[in-house]
């Protein structure tokens, strides 16, 4: 007896876009919408760069100007005197003391800002985290002058007894050598970034600590890790490029910081081997202090130091995303 099979044909299957046709209906939106928001966001990113372009190409123009114009070198002269004729003026102190600065703060910002934010998402009960972040969230947005003031009626007469010590017992380095002058030194401005830049760096990374996975952090409880391991082993790395992020932020502050700094450093165009005694200054505070009285030749002298200040902010957020860029697991989706 034949038997005879009776087969159903079931529909041909959806085709799937591929992964050309994908792109290509991003590039091509066909609602009204999608076009408008594809040309304000396309045209954000080239006005964006436009202004950059502007901003790099004026520094340079009025740079070089100046610069052609320097009886000395401007890279490692030690005195800033434009009304010479012909003019004399280099950068050495003034880089040398933002970078010494910004050192200064971003080692004692930093450790402390990341405390402070396990502190506030991972230990602190709920009740006592929202008021201290709502205080930090309020110091972010305390004015520079406000602290420059502060630090120079408050932090100054109060670094006496810091200095000492320091000198009693570090001073053999030669580092923290204080011969007894006024404490308006680099250590001092050091100290004031650090309490500046401190409320960025903690917001920043309170908020990526935030979006730690949970089911990372109760498997590392589940396999019996303590509170600290879980720390260790699942929020820093999966927050680790929010908080170089972070850093770069309040590094940015620390760099281009101008009245802070004028109110309570004490300048001077030369070097101090220590960083309790008073004198050097930085690009943002010489800017400010000297470009009211300047001269034409003057304000080109100015730009051509804020230039090596824009050069060296650049070159900084650079380096930090080549540090993420290269390090893939530092990024929070792929942890």
């Amino acid at each position: 007896m034949d038997t005879t099979t009776q087969t159903t044909d079931a529909p041909p299957p959806t085709p799937q876009p591929t992964v050309t046709e994908h792109k290509r209906n991003a590039r091509g939106a066909t609602r009204p919408g999608d076009r408008v928001f594809l040309g304000l966001s396309r045209g954000s990113g080239i006005l964006l760069l436009a202004i950059m372009a502007a901003i790099a190409v004026f520094l340079t123009y009025r740079a070089s100007l100046a610069i052609s114009k320097d009886h000395g070198n401007f890279l490692t002269t030690f005195e800033w005197n434009t009304n010479l004729n012909p003019p004399v003026f280099g950068i050495a102190v003034l880089a040398f003391g933002t970078v010494v600065s910004s050192v200064i703060a971003m080692a004692l910002a930093v450790p402390v800002a990341v405390a402070i934010a396990l502190f506030l998402t991972h230990y602190a009960p709920r009740r006592l985290s929202g008021p201290v972040a709502y205080v930090v969230d309020l110091l972010a947005a305390v004015p520079s002058i406000v602290y420059g003031l502060w630090g120079a009626l408050v932090l100054v007469p109060h670094m006496n007894g810091l200095f000492g010590w320091l000198d009693h017992y570090l001073g053999w380095t030669g580092i923290f050598d204080w011969q007894g002058g006024a404490p308006r030194s680099m250590l001092t401005v050091g100290i004031l970034l650090a309490i500046m830049i401190l409320p960025i760096i903690t917001n920043v990374t309170r908020e990526v600590f935030r979006q730690v996975p949970r089911m990372h952090e109760e498997a590392a409880l589940a396999l019996g890790a303590t509170r600290w391991e879980v720390v260790r082993m699942s929020v820093l790395p999966f927050g680790r490029s929010g908080v170089i992020s972070a850093s770069m932020l309040g590094l940015g502050r620390a760099l281009g910081e101008t009245m802070a700094v004028a109110t309570v450093l004490s300048p001077t165009f030369d070097i101090q081997a220590s960083l309790l005694d008073p004198g050097g200054g930085t690009f943002a505070q010489n800017i400010a202090s000297k470009f009211g009285e300047a001269t034409e030749q003057g304000r080109d002298a100015l730009i051509a130091s804020g230039l090596v200040l824009f050069v060296i902010t650049l070159l900084v957020n650079g380096a930090a995303r080549a540090i993420i860029a290269r390090r893939k697991e530092y990024s929070g989706a792929n942890a």
